[in-house]
């Protein structure tokens, strides 16, 4: 059946360009009235709240069936909204809603028009992202939504229900259609092409220009377990470099710009960071299935460290194992994984950045995130993003210093704003603005209700944070939402917990996430607009005070670290006080040295420049060093000659380096 139109009331008398020239007939209400607001601020800056980790069409992943519900339907709101077909008449077999929220799984599956059970704010089973929730999420100030197409295929593979396939990158080409579809959608009931409110953009100043226009700019992202098909089976690597490359190419050219390199399993490019507690085992299970390892744990070398995995039972998940295979004990003092970025997730990244994409760091584990950020810092490349409070909170500051973005997650207003008050400085520092993930449709959860008889509770109508529009209780068929008493039960009561922030942490937190937008967008514009710097020290005339000697045939020779060859290195002698210089041919600007060590490097180390090879002025030096790719930023200075000197070892050999880099930018 054909979806039906009916008008819209008000709006085709009006003529209000952010009223639908006809909505279905029945469908949920929106109830809020006001303008959107359009245009930027007396600085030239748009404005607006962030959503940057959604998962509209979940519910397309996971063979179908896991996710009840969808985000549209041109059937209308009692197709979309209604339960999967296993959960009916009690929802004994909802099988997943028993494993994510614990009883005993039952709830009344009745969706449109009562909404007796769904959604809700701890139902993790049932569509939270309808179109017109999205649409009240937008009314009431959201400017960025990123849509991350998800997807899981040992998940899939292990669920009783499917109607599909569980490959992911089929899973993922579904889930962008369907995003477009759902523009079509949107755009039909606001008079055609182009003239709805939900736009999806591909760079940041179509973005920048559908906010101006009062509307939500739409970015695809991506967050599946094994990108590409590069997953790894017992240690073994099941994709190449030639994968990456046609999968980078065909995310770009479905619109996606924002990615995660692993998720939930160690692959091929990563390890993850875990997951904790009862979940955790049963993800640990998954990571079993996939790639025929469990997860495998080291002490932490710095002051990040990765989620304690826990000994939570999940009995439904173990089922799954082998006769005699158990998910392993860990070690309380072991909290990173040994797994961090790969050689093949290191071109994944390289790629990521020749193609201008953003690289999403949550759940990468603080050792593949380590590595990861001294790539990006390496290249001076802003594009890194954390979307929803899943990396090491000790990684802030580094990642604003890149020029990058953060949001955390959705949690209660209390949490929320004691964490965005903790970062606060920092933001102030880099002149940021802040943004939350609401991971709806994502299975992890919502802001519970704070009680109806809180002292300071959010009271209806209220006034939108720019004030121009004016908010009331959300109404879907006979079900009418209260944040105070139900919580964030679906997107649509985004707005209201924004208010309950305000109430709770005060307009200060608001303020920052309503620079959001405009911070989201330097991000990425930073990362679109980013040149590759050249390197002088590429090829150029290199000495050393020593050079290792192995064998014959192998040579540690000090232009080595200038080959452009990360198989080759220089290697010194096996004492402090070793130096490699290199003559730039004439003087350049210089700012910017990275270093990429072997596995003997320099614990305290100087980097040194010259006029004549003579005369030596210290740049830059640490008596910290950890390994690694290093990157040593530091005041603009002319010179011809470049010299690392070694003052410290942090092993029993002596210095050596890949490769070094030299750069004016």
């Amino acid at each position: 059946m054909a979806l039906l139109l009916g008008p819209a009331p008000g709006s085709a008398a009006d003529g209000a360009w952010w009223n639908p020239v006809a909505r279905p007939a029945p469908d949920s209400e929106i109830n809020v009235t006001g303008e959107p607001f359009k245009g930027v601020n007396a600085r030239g800056e748009v404005r607006g709240f962030v959503d940057a980790h959604n998962h509209l069409m979940s519910n397309e992943a996971f063979g179908g069936r896991l996710i009840c519900g969808r985000t549209f339907s041109e059937q209308g709101v009692a197709d979309a909204l209604k339960d999967c077909p296993e959960h009916y008449p009690d929802g004994s077999l909802a099988v997943f809603d028993f494993i994510t929220k614990g009883g005993d799984g039952r709830h009344d599956p009745d969706g449109w028009p009562t909404f007796k059970d769904w959604p809700a704010h701890d139902s993790l089973t049932h569509q939270q992202n309808y179109y017109a929730w999205v649409e009240r999420a937008w009314r009431g100030g959201q400017r960025v939504l990123v849509n991350d197409l998800v997807t899981n295929g040992v998940i899939c593979s292990v669920y009783f229900f499917k109607d599909r396939g569980c490959d992911e990158m089929t899973s993922i080409r579904l889930q962008a259609r369907k995003t477009y579809e759902m523009q079509d959608y949107i755009d039909k009931m606001f008079g055609g092409p182009g003239k709805g409110w939900f736009r999806i953009v591909t760079d940041s100043a179509q973005a920048r220009e559908v906010i101006q226009q009062g509307k939500l700019a739409v970015v695809l992202g991506v967050e599946t377990s094994e990108p590409f098909g590069c997953k790894q089976i017992l240690d073994i690597a099941q994709c190449d470099r030639a994968d990456i490359d046609r999968g980078l190419d065909e995310l770009h050219q479905l619109g996606v710009r924002s990615m995660f390199l692993c998720h939930k399993f160690d692959n091929a490019l990563c390890g993850v960071r875990f997951d904790e507690g009862a979940l955790g085992t049963a993800i640990n299970v998954g990571q079993f299935l996939s790639t025929g390892t469990f997860w495998k744990t080291e002490k932490c070398t710095g002051p990040q460290h990765d989620n304690p995995i826990g000994l939570g039972a999940a009995p439904e998940a173990e089922k799954q194992l082998p006769a005699g295979v158990a998910v392993p004990a860990y070690a309380a003092d072991a909290q990173c994984n040994t797994r961090g970025l790969t050689e093949l997730g290191e071109y994944a990244v390289r790629g990521m950045m020749k193609r201008k994409m953003m690289l999403e760091i949550d759940h990468m584990s603080v050792k593949a995130t380590g590595r990861a950020l001294d790539i990006l810092e390496s290249a001076s490349y802003p594009g890194v993003i954390s979307s929803h409070s899943w990396m090491d909170l000790n990684w802030t500051e580094r990642v604003y210093g890149l020029g990058g973005f953060i949001a955390q997650y959705m949690h209660g207003a209390e949490g929320f704003s004691a964490e965005a008050k903790r970062t606060d400085a920092l933001r102030e520092k880099y002149g940021v603005g802040y943004g939350y993930g609401t991971d709806m449709n994502g299975v992890g959860g919502w802001p519970g209700p704070r009680g109806a008889d809180t002292p300071n509770p959010v009271r209806y109508p209220f006034r939108s944070a720019d004030g121009g529009s004016l908010i009331d209780r959300q109404t879907t068929g006979q079900r009418t939402w209260d944040l105070n008493t139900d919580g964030a039960a679906h997107n649509g009561l985004v707005p209201d917990w924004i208010e309950d922030i305000r109430l709770v942490g005060g307009q200060g937190v608001v303020d920052d996430l309503f620079r959001g937008a405009e911070s989201y967008l330097d991000t990425w514009g930073a990362s679109e607009g980013h040149q590759a710097g050249v390197n002088l020290a590429s090829g150029a005339a290199a000495s050393a005070s020593s050079t290792e000697w192995w064998n014959p045939f192998v040579s540690f020779a000090p232009n080595r670290a200038v080959d452009g060859d990360r198989g080759t290195r220089w290697a010194s002698e096996w004492k402090d006080g070793q130096w490699l210089r290199i003559d730039l041919g004439e003087p350049q600007l210089v700012k910017r040295v990275t270093l990429d060590w072997e596995r003997a490097y320099g614990k305290a180390y100087r980097i040194e420049v010259s006029g004549d090879g003579e005369s030596w002025r210290t740049a830059w030096s640490t008596t910290e060093g950890d390994g690694g790719l290093d990157t040593a930023h530091f005041a603009a200075t002319t010179a011809r000659y470049v010299r690392i000197l070694g003052v410290q070892r942090a092993t029993e050999w002596g210095y050596s380096l890949h490769e070094v880099g030299v750069y004016s930018s």
